[in-house]
């Protein structure tokens, strides 16, 4: 379903990451408040259209409304805990946990829709989802027969150095092909160290999802599909993969 729509583009691909950034905020609010289990049903109520309605604007607004929406979803965040919360300590921690879930999805998500509305969208997607699941297979592999020295075992035990090298040696090769036969405005060496870059981002951006669970002793960050992860466990790289990728596009 999401590479026809993908391929397609147009509004489809907005209609599809807003519903992606809608289940995100759902997900967030469940996560943020099993420790404050009082605070859920009123977390879910106002943070998915909050995230929802800061998406959108930033995303379509002009300019100035772009701004205001962001100071709008803050005041948002910070008030309905502060008047709905009587234990002050437990309100201040909703505010701040509530503040950075309207950043993390509805924010970091932003650069898909401009990426695919590109003359070479198409390409530019299929590439940014390529590299970030290369790196992924590649450390994947590399650390399930490799894998000895623990990269960062306090957020994800998991993870190996040699993993980690393995993922940047398929992201290398991968780059190599994409500057061939990828249709992309890359030269080839260009686009070794920019796949090689992109899989530290997709990285970081796993590690980041794993803080974020380990925080709250969760295992799945969803419940779409139990056992198995949620949306946020699904875009936790592309969530750094696709500002990564946009800001190069802008820079070069």
């Amino acid at each position: 379903m999401v590479l026809p729509i993908l391929y397609t583009g147009g509004w489809l691909v907005g209609v599809l990451i807003a519903f992606v950034v809608a289940v995100a905020m759902d997900e967030w609010a469940i996560m943020m408040t099993k420790d404050l289990p009082g605070a859920r049903t009123r977390a879910r109520t106002y943070l998915i259209p909050t995230g929802l309605g800061l998406h959108l604007v930033a995303q379509y607004g002009p300019e100035p409304v772009r701004l205001t929406a962001i100071g709008v979803a803050v005041m948002v965040a910070l008030l309905v805990p502060m008047f709905a919360e009587p234990d002050v300590p437990k309100a201040g921690t909703e505010a701040m946990r509530a503040m950075a879930g309207l950043v993390y999805a509805p924010l970091m998500i932003l650069p898909l829709v401009p990426l695919r509305a590109r003359e070479d969208g198409m390409f530019m997607i299929l590439y940014l989802l390529a590299a970030t699941w290369l790196g992924d297979t590649g450390a994947f592999f590399a650390g399930k027969f490799f894998g000895k020295t623990k990269l960062f075992p306090r957020i994800s035990p998991k993870k190996t150095v040699e993993g980690a090298v393995g993922g940047l040696v398929a992201s290398a090769i991968g780059g190599f092909v994409f500057a061939k036969v990828g249709h992309l405005p890359f030269g080839v060496v260009e686009c070794v160290v920019l796949t090689m870059l992109l899989d530290v981002a997709g990285i970081v951006g796993d590690l980041t999802e794993s803080l974020i669970k380990r925080t709250w002793d969760i295992k799945d960050s969803g419940w779409i599909m139990p056992g198995h992860g949620g949306i946020l466990d699904r875009i936790d790289s592309l969530l750094f993969t696709a500002p990564c990728l946009w800001l190069w596009l802008q820079l070069r």
